[in-house]
């Protein structure tokens, strides 16, 4: 007879490893926390997951209306409404669940307080919970791309931008969601974060409008690269947009690392402060 498995609980030091191992053998908790998420999301709702269409949709149409007719702003030879909806559809997700996530420690006091798990358990499963939301979201987009003869095989990359995309949301969400267990400012924060980032995107504009040496600066912001490849994927474009994904694709990478790693050093003292 085997002797049990015996875990030793041991409060880390310094910068801490992320013990990927051990994330992955508490995975049946992670699916458990996300799909406590969607649910909580959509309990007694009266359309539930058509949220996930309707806000896209709506502000698709008053970007329309400010920025396509009044503004008249480049849409790269595609429809506007179109042009709109292919940035939206990320951004949504980006913009719901980037705040979810850095709020996940303080909105499970008991559990982090009272329970050992993998802390990063808790903002991973609030990115994922989103993806229900993005799979609905985005099959309006292919709808409505396929109806309008856009559609092209560019749209296989999808899977690689939304891998991305989870990336450019997760990433800032650990930092956030560490400092927050300190300084509750960031239920401030976030909100006001969100709206800054979203003229520092090119979702109501082209991209195009920024050139030379300022573009590359401009892409370290990794939803531009995010909004950049669903607009190639979905309406297709002959302009050249591996620069700029490949930057944010870096950038998006090392927020999520530095996130991980930052999450971690100070994962010690959640239990204290929160």
């Amino acid at each position: 007879m085997h002797a049990p498995a015996v875990t030793h609980i041991e409060p880390t030091r310094g910068w801490a490893s992320l013990r990927l191992r051990e994330l992955w053998a508490y995975r049946e908790l992670l699916y458990f926390l996300a799909l406590r998420d969607v649910k909580v999301r959509y309990k007694q709702t009266a359309i539930g997951a058509a949220w996930a269409v309707l806000q896209p949709l709506t502000v698709m149409v008053i970007f329309t209306l400010v920025f396509g007719r009044v503004a008249n702003l480049s849409s790269e030879g595609a429809p506007y409404a179109l042009f709109a909806l292919a940035a939206l559809v990320p951004w949504t997700y980006f913009a719901s669940y980037l705040q979810s996530a850095s709020l996940s420690l303080s909105s499970n006091v008991n559990l982090v307080s009272k329970v050992y798990f993998p802390r990063l358990c808790l903002p991973i499963a609030a990115v994922l919970a989103g993806l229900v939301d993005l799979a609905v979201s985005t099959a309006v987009l292919l709808v409505v791309t396929l109806i309008s003869g856009r559609l092209g095989v560019e749209v296989l990359v999808t899977p690689l931008l939304v891998l991305l995309l989870i990336a450019a949301c997760l990433g800032p969400a650990l930092w956030l969601a560490a400092i927050n267990v300190k300084y509750r400012d960031v239920r401030q924060i976030v909100p006001f974060l969100i709206q800054v980032l979203l003229f520092l995107s090119p979702v109501a504009y082209s991209a195009t409008l920024i050139e030379g040496r300022l573009l590359y600066l401009y892409a370290l912001n990794p939803m531009v690269g995010v909004i950049e490849g669903f607009r190639w994927a979905f309406l297709g474009s002959d302009r050249d947009i591996g620069v700029v994904m490949l930057i944010s694709t870096c950038s998006a990478l090392a927020l999520l690392v530095g996130g991980a790693y930052y999450f971690r050093r100070f994962e010690r003292s959640f239990a204290d402060l929160i």
